[in-house]
């Protein structure tokens, strides 16, 4: 009864259902067009990048910034032996356009003269850490405004190369107390300077005696671990933070060597290359600032120092200072808001606003 009731009578008119064939893959939708896209105004825009070079006078972060960018973007101004030592510490910037292969690059470089130079170095960091904050209360200012640009200028410092003394010991207490203050409001990446005066067994010595230091004074720099993402970010930083702080070595001249032309600086006792790894950690410090992590420095020192700073601006007062486009930063009932012009909260709302405001932890 069955084998009756699946096939169908002789007689019957009905139609047999003709074999589907198979589905085929649809077409693709074009999702893949988004990479072209963002290369297409990558390259009409550009990008910005804004780097903090402190050290003491004499260990070649001039030079190590041309090394870095290969172009003269800044000139050494070490003074000569009749010229005074400058008394009080002054930051100096410089900008530059860098293209390559089409792709421009507004690179910004702010030194800082005098850093550590004098025999009382006393609270030498503080105009430093006014300079970051001041870029951060800029790009506050300009972010606030109804009428605001379209593009705010970046001059905010993504990050600090904090260059050490080859001493071959362990970190100066002026580099301890410093750098527990600026890796709270900035990217750091410390790095042992001319360290072509350490034999390799010195530099290794000295870079485990940083280490222990940086740990046992909580001083967390870049890359931070508690900001990888994924298990590939894990791998690549964990190897980064076993080499850091970078030995390295700077030159701007290139020199024959084997009938080839390098990057390096010629001794008595041959010509230290900065791109070889046997020589010096230069590459790693060049793959960290522009190869792997650039646009990495960038979203840490908006999403997390830049908003650090945000919100304790907005907790010490519920209103910043009034000027040209003053917008309120104050909740607004949407119901009440659409009847009438914003009005500012009395005093006793603004203060419960300013406490209900979410805190980053950093």
């Amino acid at each position: 009864m069955d084998a009756l009731r699946a096939s169908p009578s002789p007689g019957s008119s009905r139609p047999s259902s003709p074999r589907m064939a198979p589905c085929e893959m649809p077409a693709p939708v074009g999702i893949e067009a988004v990479l072209d896209q963002l290369k297409i105004k990558a390259m009409k825009t550009g990008f910005e990048f804004n780097v903090m070079v402190v050290g003491q006078s004499g260990l070649g972060k001039s030079t190590m910034v041309n090394t870095l960018f290969k172009s003269k973007v800044w000139k050494s101004t070490l003074p000569g032996p009749g010229v005074p030592t400058p008394q009080t510490l002054q930051l100096h910037s410089v900008t530059h356009i860098i293209e390559e292969k089409g792709l421009k690059l507004k690179l910004t470089v702010t030194d800082t003269p005098g850093f550590g130079d004098q025999i009382n170095n006393d609270k030498c960091w503080e105009p430093i850490l006014g300079y970051i904050n001041e870029q951060y209360e800029r790009y506050l200012q300009e972010e606030i405004l109804i009428t605001r640009q379209r593009h705010i200028p970046d001059t905010r410092v993504h990050c600090c190369v904090y260059f050490v003394p080859p001493t071959g010991h362990c970190l100066r207490p002026l580099d301890i107390e410093f750098l527990q203050r600026l890796c709270r409001t900035v990217n750091v990446v410390p790095v042992i300077a001319r360290a072509d005066s350490l034999t390799i067994e010195e530099r290794e010595a000295f870079r485990s005696r940083i280490q222990k230091d940086l740990k046992s004074h909580c001083i967390d720099v870049y890359p931070q671990k508690r900001f990888d993402e994924d298990a590939n970010d894990r791998i690549l930083n964990s190897k980064i933070r076993e080499r850091i702080p970078f030995a390295v070595v700077g030159a701007d001249q290139e020199h024959l060597v084997n009938g080839r032309c390098v990057l390096g600086r010629k001794t008595n006792w041959g010509i230290i290359e900065v791109e070889n790894m046997a020589h010096c950690e230069f590459p790693l410090l060049r793959d960290l600032l522009i190869r792997s992590h650039l646009q990495d420095l960038k979203d840490i020192t908006h999403n997390i120092h830049y908003e650090n700073y945000r919100v304790v601006r907005l907790n010490e007062s519920h209103q910043l200072p009034r000027g040209p486009g003053w917008v309120n930063l104050a909740p607004v009932n949407l119901a009440s808001a659409s009847a009438g012009p914003l009005t500012t909260p009395g005093p006793s709302k603004a203060h419960k606003w300013a406490q209900e405001e979410p805190k980053y932890e950093f």
